[in-house]
């Protein structure tokens, strides 16, 4: 049975609103994807690293309670667990601030089992991070030679404009290991200080790969892909929440639905059909829609046993 498998931060989500917290949740950009996909049914593996305390400790549960083989989860000696604080403003966007234990910055792990046709989620600064590239690139060339899909989310915050130039090597090295690149207007305003969908495909991604997701907030989904295809997606109405873990849940989603409908590395190299990337970007949207509506990180544990049980033959 294929699987996925996520590398990326783990950390705790404190949430507010009027300033005043309203919960906290284990949550990193990747790691909110890698949930929904364990409560939806599929295989996971989650590679990261934790902090060698309660919160490290409540997350290793989170992820196993949720389905995800967290064995490759390492946790340092004297290290902590990092802590986000995440504002929510009157349309349940988030405004975000980090607390890290940088000096521990690092990552030690063996590589999980990848077969053909496994799924690799991976985005966020800890994929251009310097300090841990060696070791994020060298799995993602494995997995890759092992003929993996590789899905790749930029969400790249505006907390670290100031280091645009120094990953922007690795960032670039990201967009040609990627099958799939998906990433929000604010991300491309930061790194590239471009906003339209096409400008940022022609001159930023399509060297790199062709297959572009651009996302917007409630505006449309904006896609382009090889031989000049491009879609517009309209975006699923829902009451929101909390819109924290959308893009990370449109992510899951849209992996989700590369193996719902048997996407292969084969489809992906031989090009997606209109209609096949309908169905993978209606289940992205389907994700993200039921992630907003609580402020959980990810799909509800309701819809995750519909998914499983409308998935059985």
């Amino acid at each position: 049975m294929r699987k996925v498998i996520g590398i990326g931060e783990t950390v705790l989500d404190i949430i507010f609103r009027n300033d005043k917290p309203i919960g906290a949740v284990p949550g990193g950009s990747v790691f909110n994807g890698i949930i929904s996909l364990g409560r939806a049914g599929i295989p996971t593996t989650f590679i990261s690293e934790a902090g060698n305390d309660r919160l490290g400790r409540q997350i290793i549960r989170f992820l196993e309670t949720n389905g995800v083989d967290a064995t490759h989860l390492n946790v340092y000696p004297d290290s902590k667990t990092a802590i986000s604080l995440a504002f929510l403003n009157e349309r349940d966007d988030a405004e975000y601030l980090f607390y890290k234990d940088h000096p521990h910055d690092q990552l030690e792990f063996a590589y999980p089992d990848v077969q053909p046709d496994d799924v690799v989620m991976f985005g966020s600064f800890y994929a251009v991070n310097p300090v841990i590239r060696p070791q994020v690139v060298g799995f993602l060339e494995y997995a890759r030679n092992r003929g993996a899909i590789l899905y790749y989310d930029v969400n790249f915050r505006p907390s670290h404009r100031q280091d645009v130039i120094r990953v922007t090597p690795n960032l670039l090295e990201n967009f040609e290991l990627a099958d799939f690149v998906r990433g929000s207007v604010d991300d491309f305003e930061v790194l590239f200080r471009k906003t339209d969908p096409d400008t940022i495909y022609r001159s930023d991604i399509s060297f790199y790969t062709k297959k572009f997701i651009c996302t917007h907030g409630s505006n449309p989904v904006e896609l382009r892909a090889e031989n000049g295809f491009r879609r517009q997606y309209p975006v699923i109405q829902t009451e929101t929440v909390s819109t924290i873990g959308a893009g990370d849940n449109f992510n899951a989603g849209f992996v989700y639905g590369l193996i719902q409908y048997g996407i292969t590395r084969e489809v992906v190299e031989r090009g997606l059909s209109p209609e096949q990337w309908d169905e993978v970007v209606h289940q992205a949207q389907l994700f993200s829609a039921n992630c907003c509506q609580s402020i959980d990180n990810s799909i509800s544990v309701d819809f995750g046993r519909q998914l499983q049980q409308s998935a059985r033959p």
